[in-house]
């Protein structure tokens, strides 16, 4: 693993039973890289994601974070590592600021949580319940919570479902200012304008197994396509979508 390299997964296996939810999966993701891991559900990213940190136990294959083994390191890695979790089971009274400070006081240096809620225009609701916040407003407070270990890594699963088109942008302007300061991000999301703006490079994974990996541009060269929507509903074979969730 060089120095420029955050992320290393070599043949990652995971079964349920007779399930392969990922089967072989490899890929790296350079320091400084947004990294796309896409897919329609069932494809295997949150299983994957899982396994890379740690939170399920892999089959076969292996994982490097940071230089780090996620099963060994796990406190090492918590120190470096950010997470944003779709559904967040928050305390039932606990307000915004109580939560970012709770967040905070598990790192040794925590990022500035007031600047954070500033950037992401939830300042003036630090003393409302958590539980009181709009779909949106919980979305962006996911993500604030993901930033908040001042992370060298951060992983963001559909970072801005529920958000209005502004404040899609503002997330998006930001993360590309911290890109620009070291950050390394790997982000899943089903919104290819999101992916367009901001990711280098993407990894399409259809039944656990990657059937895309490369820049954008790439994708739609190696496909039948002019545009990346399409180009990823070809490779995902998103016309026979599954119920099941992996």
């Amino acid at each position: 693993m060089s120095m420029s390299t955050a992320l290393v997964v070599q043949n990652l296996t995971k079964s349920y039973g007779p399930v392969k939810a990922v089967d072989g999966l490899s890929f790296k993701v350079e320091k400084g890289e947004i990294f796309g891991l896409l897919g329609h559900n069932g494809a295997g990213k949150s299983t994957s994601i899982e396994c890379i940190l740690g939170v399920k136990r892999y089959d076969a294959g292996s994982v490097t974070v940071l230089g780090l083994s996620p099963a060994e390191n796990r406190r090492q890695l918590f120190e470096k590592v950010g997470v944003q979790f779709q559904h967040n089971n928050y305390p039932e009274k606990i307000t915004v600021s109580e939560l970012c400070e709770v967040t905070g006081s598990l790192y040794r240096q925590p990022a500035d949580w007031k600047e954070l809620l500033k950037r992401f225009g939830l300042l003036g609701m630090h003393k409302r319940m958590v539980t009181e916040l709009s779909g949106g407003e919980r979305q962006r407070l996911s993500v604030i919570l993901a930033l908040i270990p001042n992370p060298e890594l951060v992983f963001l699963d559909e970072l801005t479902t529920g958000l209005d088109s502004k404040a899609r942008r503002d997330v998006w302007k930001y993360l590309e200012s911290l890109k620009g300061n070291g950050l390394t991000i790997l982000l899943t999301s089903h919104y290819m304008d999101e992916v367009q703006t901001l990711c280098d490079r993407i990894c399409i994974l259809r039944k656990g197994q990657v059937v895309f990996m490369g820049t954008l541009t790439e994708a739609i060269q190696n496909s039948p396509c002019s545009n990346l929507e399409e180009a990823y509903l070809w490779y995902s074979g998103e016309e026979e979508t599954t119920d099941e969730v992996l």
